[in-house]
């Protein structure tokens, strides 16, 4: 596959690994995508909206919705066309990477991926604001024959390290289904801990409605409102999680 950016096509080849935060994103390794990998870069023709800030209800307003088939235009000259199969997104809500079969990409006249070569993978973003030799995730590649760039980052942030173990926390409890005194207390510093993080507060009010806490639903569903008012940018993301 080429890559391609919004004001030329650039053609780097070699396995390739997707990552994000200097984590390889499952299903985006380098046997995924041994040949390399592109996509195009920028916003859509007409629309001042880039697809990476769109909310859940823009994205239905621009037919970008699975099983939706739709064509993208890029202001650079990329076309994309196909049937969105599914998409990734971060921790934030924020749209990382978009999944289409019977897929074509275009640059201008020139074709870049048809059908017959299976699933397009379309990485989501406006510009490219950095660059740097080496892997993202330094368990993508054989580093055995790989020499890493000096300033390669070597090590996860601290405070994200604690976020992504306050998800995993979330998750083992939301699989046992008993309500334990250990568990409720545990769950209850994860809210006091992290009041900002919108998307783990769904996941608690999740299991809280699994283990018929109506207080601490109640409770949850209150902050969780609160912080859509003080974050708009969330708003929308936190009205669906609540409607559910």
């Amino acid at each position: 596959m080429k890559s391609i950016a919004t004001r030329w096509p650039f053609f780097p080849a070699g396995k390739t690994a997707l990552a994000y935060r200097e984590k390889e994103l499952i299903g985006h390794g380098i046997l995924n995508h041994a040949h390399g990998f592109g996509s195009p870069v920028g916003k859509l023709k007409g629309i001042n909206l880039a697809i990476e800030d769109m909310y859940p209800r823009d994205l239905e307003v621009y037919s970008i919705y699975e099983g939706r088939h739709v064509k993208l235009e890029f202001e650079g000259g990329v076309t994309v066309e196909g049937t969105v199969i599914t998409g990734i997104r971060n921790l934030q809500g924020k749209i990382l990477l978009i999944r289409f079969k019977n897929c074509l990409v275009k640059y201008r006249d020139e074709i870049i991926f048809t059908p017959d070569e299976g699933i397009y993978d379309m990485a989501v973003g406006k510009e490219v604001v950095s660059g740097f030799a080496g892997p993202a995730d330094l368990s993508s590649f054989n580093l055995m024959t790989h020499e890493i760039s000096k300033d390669q980052p070597m090590a996860k942030n601290r405070q994200q390290e604690d976020l992504e173990l306050a998800y995993q926390q979330v998750r083992t409890l939301r699989q046992n289904a008993a309500q334990e005194s250990q568990n409720f207390t545990n769950l209850e510093k994860l809210v006091v801990k992290y009041p900002n993080e919108w998307l783990l507060l769904l996941e608690c009010r999740e299991i809280s409605v699994r283990w018929q806490n109506s207080m601490f639903k109640n409770s949850l569903e209150y902050q969780l409102k609160e912080l859509g008012r003080r974050k708009p940018e969330f708003a929308h993301l936190i009205e669906e999680g609540l409607a559910f």
